[in-house]
């Protein structure tokens, strides 16, 4: 018999995970983050090149967000029964399934690339200096920005694909209005980047939740979240 803590993702008949209380918690965490960045910013976060200063400190401190992020929705659904295995969905059985997962996520990425690329094209690049100026510079942070791309691609699909879009599905009684409702939260976290760049991100999460729908399972995405992280840090795009 299946039961709410071993069955994967069910999109068709959502149902929540954590009370409707914790979840507002977690929007709200969300927005002080938000703010946070804003604040970053302001004090002269945006000046782009490593002349700036190290950015050990703030790799670090993205670290313990993400991981205290994953925490609190793992706590959060911990409450219905539900394992962190319910809310990545199917696993890796065999190394076939491992190497789909790993090609469906570069796949992934590749079509990011290209929806990018037309956007550009489309509506102009926006302001890239403050994410220029956060990028790595000499070996210690190139290790942990790859630290941090990682994390972020495990934490964020858990977080935002796994329990805010079966949360808001729930809510709204809906997988598409919740897939949406992720991914705009999703983009709010990542306003302090400029609204340009708040768009692109909410179009990133409508993907990648569109991904997650269709495999019933985060595994995918989270190797293309970590990857287009890891490219956009190492290599510019």
């Amino acid at each position: 018999m299946t039961t709410l803590a071993t069955r994967p993702v069910d999109a068709d008949s959502p149902k929540p995970i954590a009370p409707y209380w914790h979840t507002a918690i977690f929007v709200a965490v969300l927005g002080l983050l938000a703010l946070r960045g804003w604040l970053f910013q302001d004090q002269g976060g945006s000046a782009p090149g490593p002349s700036h200063g190290s950015q050990i400190p703030l790799y670090l401190s993205v670290l313990a967000a993400e991981w205290g992020l994953l925490t609190f929705a793992r706590k959060g659904s911990g409450l219905s029964g539900t394992t962190l295995d319910g809310l990545i969905g199917a696993d890796w059985r065999s190394p076939r399934g491992l190497a789909r997962d790993a090609l469906l996520g570069v796949a992934l990425w590749l079509v990011w690339q290209g929806l990018a690329y037309v956007y550009t094209l489309v509506f102009g690049a926006g302001h890239a200096a403050p994410i220029e100026g956060l990028l790595p510079s000499g070996p210690v942070e190139v290790v942990l920005w790859t630290a941090v791309s990682l994390s972020a691609g495990f934490c964020e699909e858990v977080a935002f694909r796994g329990y805010c879009q079966r949360q808001f599905a729930a809510l709204t009684h809906s997988r598409w209005t919740g897939l949406l409702l992720q991914a705009i939260v999703f983009g709010f976290a990542h306003s302090y980047e400029g609204m340009q760049a708040c768009i692109r991100i909410t179009l990133y999460a409508v993907l990648f939740g569109l991904l997650a729908l269709w495999r019933r399972s985060l595994r995918p995405g989270m190797i293309g979240h970590a990857f287009t992280d890891i490219v956009a840090g190492l290599f510019g795009f």
